[in-house]
C-alpha cells in the first residue's frame, strides 16, 4: 500500500522515545488556567508559566517547551459532566469549583513525528542533510474540526544554532518525494530549550 500523500501539517505526533524506546503513551496532566484565552490543540507545544499553570508555546525561533498537548479534560459549565476533547477551546468556561487538565507528553526524550513547510501550511521537502541540525517552527492555527494542530517545522531555518527549538533525529523514508528529499520527519525538543533540562527556572 502506497503512502499516503501528505498534504498539510499536523502538529507533533509522539512516536517513540530515544533508542528506539516505545512511546507507551506515559503523559502528565497539566493545569490549564480557568478561561485562558488562547486555543490548544493536538500536537502544539505548551509551557509552564509562573503560576503553575500551562499555556500554548507560541515560539518560533526561540520556544521553551516542556511538552506537546495531547488533550484535555474539564467539566462543563452547561452539562455538569467531566468532558474530555481532542483541544481546548479558547476562554472555555467550566463549572465552578473545578480545573481544567490538559493532557501532555513531557518526557524529554520523546520524538515526534512532523511535516516540513516552506511558509504557513506549504508542505516543502528537505534533504537528508538536514538531520542532526536544529531547526525552527512554524505556528499556524488548528482545526476546531478535527481539533488537531496544524504546526509545521519550518524548512530553510535548519541550521547548528543551539537556540533553535527542535532536533532533527531522523527522516520518515516513505515520505520522500525525490532523491533524499522527505516532508516528514522525526524530531524531538532541543534539550538546550527543553524546561525540564534548562537550568532557567520558570
Amino acid at each position: 500500500m502506497a503512502y499516503p500523500t501528505v498534504d498539510a501539517p499536523y502538529g507533533l505526533k509522539p512516536v517513540n522515545l530515544i533508542g528506539g524506546q516505545v512511546f507507551a503513551g506515559a503523559t502528565r496532566l497539566m493545569q490549564i488556567a480557568s478561561g485562558y484565552a488562547t486555543s490548544i490543540f493536538y500536537g502544539d507545544l505548551v509551557k509552564r508559566i509562573s503560576d503553575g499553570t500551562i499555556e500554548k508555546d507560541t515560539g518560533t525561533t526561540t520556544a521553551t517547551p516542556c511538552g506537546v498537548f495531547l488533550g484535555v479534560q474539564f467539566t462543563n459549565q452547561s452539562t455538569g459532566q467531566v468532558q474530555q476533547q481532542q483541544y481546548y477551546p479558547a476562554s472555555q468556561a467550566i463549572a465552578s469549583g473545578t480545573k481544567i487538565f490538559a493532557v501532555v507528553a513531557d518526557d524529554p526524550d520523546t520524538l515526534f513525528q512532523v511535516v516540513s513547510c516552506s511558509s504557513s501550511t506549504t508542505v516543502a521537502g528537505m534533504g537528508i542533510s538536514a538531520i542532526g541540525n536544529n531547526i525552527a517552527l512554524i505556528q499556524n492555527a488548528g482545526s476546531t474540526t478535527t481539533g488537531n494542530s496544524a504546526v509545521a517545522i519550518d524548512e530553510g531555518t535548519q541550521a547548528t544554532t543551539n537556540t533553535l527549538p527542535i532536533r532533527i533525529i531522523d527522516v520518515v523514508r516513505e515520505t520522500a518525494t525525490g532523491s533524499d528529499t522527505f516532508v516528514e520527519f522525526i524530531v524531538k525538543i532541543n534539550a538546550t530549550m527543553h524546561q525540564y533540562n534548562n537550568s532557567t527556572g520558570v
